[in-house]
């Protein structure tokens, strides 16, 4: 297969870890479009130092589609040759980035680009969904964002061919003391938009209000105070997706248009 002499991007960081990207993997596995593909091929791009989490990701959306076929792409030679090594039935690795084709011309129905554009400038982060986004399939997806190491903390943005359509955040709300912790964990579309007048922060700063709103239900856990939240949200006119059942997750998903960056 030809590939591009310079695949397009630069070597991240590659921290990585087991269970790192499970919120991410537990939201892709319940869209739609994993359901519906006629190729399920999913790629998990910049996957970092090790195989882990393109390991992990498989074995999750095998148990919705046990036919899905997750292709590992890495632009750091030596990261490829040692993931390599880990490659097993449904799983591959090859050496690529933001614009590198499938064997066979395969064009995957899923994106995940996790913690990779964050070390890139605000002013990529348009061309590079944009690369992305054109490698899909028609009514594919393309998950982009970031998390903690832990993976405790996440934000992500879910993409079509025409461009981004969703915002989730997932937060473990055990000992959560204020849902705009994860402001430090936005994606990079976002992260510096987190100033007065910017949508985004508007929008942690009613999360933190609402949940500091339903502290009383706190004597019933931390899923049903954020139950409220998220309905309260929603009550108060935030676009805000999904049902109790993702909500309890400690999710909340919400139209992009609801914290679009102004310019």
């Amino acid at each position: 297969m030809a590939r591009a002499s310079v695949p397009s991007g630069r070597i991240t960081r590659g921290t990585t870890g087991v269970n790192r990207l499970r919120r991410i993997d537990r939201w892709i596995a319940v869209q739609p479009v994993l359901r519906r593909a006629e190729d399920p091929t999913v790629v998990d791009l910049g996957y970092g130092a090790s195989a882990t989490t393109t390991l992990e990701l498989r074995d999750r959306l095998a148990r919705v589609r046990p036919d899905v076929r997750v292709v590992g792409i890495e632009i750091d030679p030596e990261r490829v040759r040692i993931a390599s090594a880990a490659a097993r039935d449904g799983v591959e690795f090859h050496l690529g980035g933001f614009e590198t084709p499938l064997p066979g011309g395969r064009k995957p129905a899923i994106i995940r680009a996790l913690n990779v554009l964050r070390q890139y400038d605000e002013g990529e982060v348009a061309a590079a969904w944009a690369t992305m986004g054109g490698r899909l399939q028609p009514g594919g997806l393309l998950v982009e964002g970031t998390c903690n190491e832990l993976g405790r903390v996440a934000s992500w943005v879910g993409l079509d061919p025409d461009g981004p359509q969703t915002f989730t955040i997932s937060l473990r709300l055990d000992a959560l003391e204020q849902p705009s912790i994860v402001a430090e964990r936005l994606p990079k579309s976002l992260i510096h938009r987190n100033v007065d007048g910017e949508p985004v922060h508007e929008l942690l700063v009613a999360l933190d209000r609402l949940w500091a709103t339903h502290a009383p239900l706190g004597v019933y856990g931390p899923t049903q105070r954020w139950i409220a939240v998220a309905e309260s949200l929603r009550a108060l006119g935030w676009p805000v997706r999904d049902s109790r059942a993702r909500w309890r997750l400690g999710e909340l998903t919400l139209d992009w248009t609801a914290v679009a960056p102004l310019t």
